[in-house]
C-alpha cells in the first residue's frame, strides 16, 4: 500500500513539472511572437522588403575633354553592358552556356570572366559584355521575357568615345576596368578608370561619382518598379592646352612625310603643350569597350611598339641639335665670345685620334654664328674639349636636357647627359677626356627624349626661362572654368644678351641662309631651327648587320621656334629611322603656318603632294661621321690634321 502511494506521488510531481514546462514554453513563445511581430516589426519588415529589392549602380559619365578653343576632343556615348547577377541564378553553369550561345560569345572566355569574379559578393553583377551590339541586346532581352535568362541584366551605360582617326592617342590615353592595384580611394571592383595618358593622370577629376537605382524584383528577378534613384554625377569637364588644328597638322605632316616619330609643340612663353604626337599609335576606342585578346596581343607584339609614347618614353642621341647646348655653355662660361673662330679643314685631332667633320673639304674659318648655321663638327669638337664633360652636363641640365621635364603625363623617362660622377656611379670607371669629343656633337652616351629637346628649344627661344610642359588649361568647377595651375614654377636661366643674340642669329641662319633647315623657311616668319642626325648603330655594326630585318637608318631631329625676335611657338620634330634631320623641317613648317593662319583668321594651309624622291640620296650635313664612341680616322702613314694654332 505504501509503495502504491509513493508511485502516485512521483507521477503527480512529474505531471506538475510537465504542466509548468508547457505553460512556460507557450508563454515564452507568446512573448517571442509578440516581440518579433510587435516590437521588431519595422526591422523585419525592412528585411523582408530587401529580399525582393535590388540596388543597381548607375555609372557616371567621365568628364568631357575640350581643346584650348572649346572644341570637343573626347566625350561619351551611350552603350549597353550585359551582366550576370549570381544572387538570382539557380544554375550558373546553364546561364553561362545559354548567354554565350545567345550572344555569340566564346564559351571559354565567358567562363574565365565569371571565374575572375567568383570571390566577389553574389549580389554584385559580373559584366560579361561591354558595349553590346543591338542584336545581342535584342536576343538577350527576348530570352529574359521568356524567363530563360532572368539572372542576366542589360544596362545602358556611358562609354568613352575618342577621335576615330586615333588623333593624339598617346596624349589622351585610354580607360579600362580597374585592376587590384587601383582599387580603393573611391575606386571599387568593376570601375572604369584611366590606364594611360591624361585619362590616368587626371582620373579623379574625370571619373565622376556613380549613382544608384533601387528597384523591386519578383521571385524570378524581373524588375517590377523603381523605389528610389540617385542620379550619377558626371566627371569634371577639362579644357586642354592642345590646339586641335595644330595637332592634326603635325600628325598629317608625319603621314605626308611617310615616317614615324614624335613631335612636341609648345608655347615657349608658358610651357602650354599645343601638340603632342607619337607615331605609330593605337585606337583608344579599342580599350573603351574592353580590348579583345587578339588586338592586345597584336599591339604588344608589334615591332614598331605602338603603345610606347615616344615623346616622353623614347630616348635617343640628339646628334647635331645638341650643339645648341655646347654653344650656350661656352658663351655663358665665358670661354669664348660669338666672334671666336676655328679653322675647319675637314677634321681635327684630339687625344691622338682624328675626328672628321661632315664636310670633307672643311668649312674654312668659321665663327659661332656660322658654325651653328653650317653645323661644323670641328668647331663644336673644339668647344666641347674646352668645356669638359661636367660643364656640358651643367648647362644641359639648365636647359632641361637632364632628368625629367615634369610634363603631366605618366611614365616619363629621364634624359641623360653624362658627367664624370654619372660614369663613376654607373660603371665605376673614370671619365676619359676623349669621350667628351663625341658628347660635344650629341653622340656617345647622350640620350634624351623629344620632350626634353622641346623644353631646351623653348628655353633658348624665350630668353632663358625653363618652362614645364603642361596639358591642362582649365577645369570646370561647376560654376565656371577655373584656370589650372602649372605643375612647376618656371626656372630662370639668365642668358647674357650676347649669348641670346648669337644663338638666335645662328639658328635663324640655319633656316634662312645657307644652313640645313631651309625646308622650314616661311617668308616673313623668321623661323629659327636646327637639324640633327644621330647614328643608330656604328658604321662597322651597320655593315655587319646588313641584310637583317632591323631598321638601322639614322634618326633625324629638327628643333625650331618662330618668330626669331618674338617667339610664340617652339618645339621638336623627331623622325625615327627617317635617315636625315632636315626631313622633319617640312612638318614644322606646316605646323607653324597652321598656327599663324589660325591666329590671323586665314584659311588653314594644306599639304602639297609628296615630292618625287631624288635618284641619289642627298648628303646630310648633320650626319656624324664618327663612331660612338669616337674612333680615329687616320690613314696609314698619314699625319693627322690639326686645328689652326691659336684657335683655342
Amino acid at each position: 500500500m505504501a509503495a502504491v502511494t509513493e508511485d502516485r506521488r512521483r507521477i503527480t510531481v512529474r505531471l506538475t513539472v510537465l504542466q509548468v514546462s508547457v505553460v512556460v514554453t507557450f508563454a515564452a513563445l507568446a512573448i517571442s511572437f509578440w516581440f518579433l511581430q510587435i516590437v521588431q516589426h519595422a526591422q523585419y519588415e525592412e528585411m523582408a522588403e530587401n529580399n525582393h529589392q535590388r540596388t543597381l549602380a548607375l555609372r557616371a559619365p567621365r568628364g568631357v575633354l575640350f581643346d584650348r578653343h572649346g572644341k570637343v576632343l573626347v566625350e561619351n556615348r551611350h552603350s549597353f553592358s550585359v551582366s550576370i547577377v549570381r544572387e538570382h541564378t539557380k544554375d550558373l553553369d546553364r546561364t553561362i552556356r545559354l548567354l554565350a550561345a545567345v550572344a555569340g560569345l566564346d564559351l571559354t572566355q565567358v567562363r574565365q570572366i565569371v571565374d575572375r569574379h567568383r570571390g566577389e559578393p553574389t549580389y554584385r553583377p559580373i559584366v560579361v559584355i561591354e558595349d553590346a551590339s543591338l542584336a545581342q541586346v535584342a536576343a538577350i532581352v527576348a530570352r529574359r521575357l521568356d524567363f530563360e535568362l532572368p539572372d542576366v541584366v542589360v544596362e545602358e551605360v556611358p562609354m568613352r568615345q575618342y577621335p576615330t582617326d586615333a588623333l593624339a592617342a598617346h596624349l589622351f590615353g585610354y580607360v579600362g576596368e580597374a585592376n587590384d592595384a587601383q582599387l580603393g580611394d573611391g575606386v571599387r571592383t568593376g570601375a572604369i578608370v584611366g590606364q594611360s595618358g591624361i585619362e590616368r593622370v587626371y582620373n579623379k577629376l574625370l571619373m565622376g561619382q556613380d549613382g544608384a537605382r533601387r528597384v523591386v524584383v519578383n521571385s524570378m528577378g524581373r524588375e517590377i518598379r523603381t523605389l528610389e534613384e540617385v542620379p550619377p554625377v558626371e566627371g569634371r569637364r577639362v579644357q586642354l592646352t592642345i590646339d586641335y588644328d595644330l595637332q592634326k597638322a603635325a600628325e598629317d605632316g608625319f603621314k605626308h612625310a611617310g615616317f614615324n616619330g614624335s613631335a612636341l609643340v609648345l608655347d615657349p612663353r608658358t610651357g602650354e603643350v599645343l601638340s603632342l604626337v607619337s607615331l605609330p599609335a593605337y585606337d583608344p576606342n579599342d580599350f573603351a569597350a574592353g580590348i579583345d585578346r587578339a588586338t592586345w596581343a597584336a599591339l604588344n607584339s608589334d615591332a614598331l611598339r605602338p603603345l610606347q609614347n615616344r615623346t616622353i618614353q623614347g630616348r635617343y642621341s640628339p646628334g647635331s641639335a645638341f650643339k645648341i647646348v655646347i654653344a650656350t655653355a661656352a658663351l655663358e662660361e665665358g670661354l669664348v665670345d660669338p666672334d671666336f673662330k676655328v679653322y675647319c679643314g675637314g677634321g681635327a685631332s684630339f687625344f691622338g685620334r682624328y675626328f672628321l667633320c661632315h664636310l670633307r673639304g672643311g668649312h674654312g674659318v668659321v665663327d659661332m654664328r656660322h658654325a651653328i648655321e653650317k653645323s661644323c663638327n670641328v668647331y663644336f669638337y673644339t668647344l666641347g674639349n674646352m668645356l669638359g664633360v661636367d660643364r656640358i652636363h651643367k648647362w644641359a641640365e639648365k636647359l632641361g636636357l637632364v632628368g625629367l621635364t615634369g610634363i603631366d603625363l605618366p611614365n616619363e623617362q629621364d634624359s641623360i647627359v653624362p658627367s664624370t660622377e654619372w660614369k663613376r656611379q654607373r660603371t665605376g670607371e673614370r671619365w676619359y677626356p676623349g669621350e667628351t669629343i663625341s658628347v660635344s656633337i650629341g653622340q656617345g652616351q647622350v640620350t634624351v627624349t623629344p620632350a626634353a629637346m622641346a623644353v631646351m628649344m623653348a628655353t633658348v627661344a624665350n630668353g632663358g626661362t625653363r618652362v614645364t610642359p603642361h596639358i591642362i588649361r582649365a577645369v570646370d568647377e561647376g560654376g565656371g572654368w577655373k584656370a589650372a595651375t602649372p605643375p612647376v614654377v618656371p626656372e630662370r636661366v639668365a642668358f647674357r644678351p650676347e649669348t641670346l643674340s648669337a644663338l638666335h642669329d645662328g639658328l635663324w641662319m640655319v633656316v634662312n641662309a645657307a644652313g640645313t633647315g631651309g625646308r622650314a623657311r616661311i617668308p616673313g616668319r623668321d623661323v629659327a631651327g636646327k637639324t640633327g642626325t644621330a647614328q643608330v648603330i656604328s658604321n662597322q655594326g651597320r655593315q655587319a648587320a646588313r641584310g637583317g630585318e632591323r631598321d638601322l637608318r639614322d634618326h633625324g631631329w629638327f628643333v625650331f621656334f618662330a618668330p626669331k625676335d618674338d617667339p610664340q611657338i617652339a618645339g621638336v620634330i623627331f623622325g625615327e629611322h627617317n635617315g636625315h634631320g632636315y626631313l622633319g623641317a617640312p612638318i614644322a613648317k606646316h605646323v607653324i603656318e597652321t598656327y599663324f593662319a589660325k591666329r590671323e583668321g586665314r584659311p588653314l594651309p594644306t599639304l602639297a603632294p609628296p615630292p618625287v624622291p631624288p635618284p641619289v640620296p642627298e648628303p646630310d650635313p648633320d650626319s656624324a661621321p664618327i663612331e660612338a664612341p669616337a674612333i680615329a680616322r687616320v690613314a696609314p702613314g698619314a699625319a693627322p690634321r690639326t686645328i689652326a694654332p691659336g684657335t683655342y
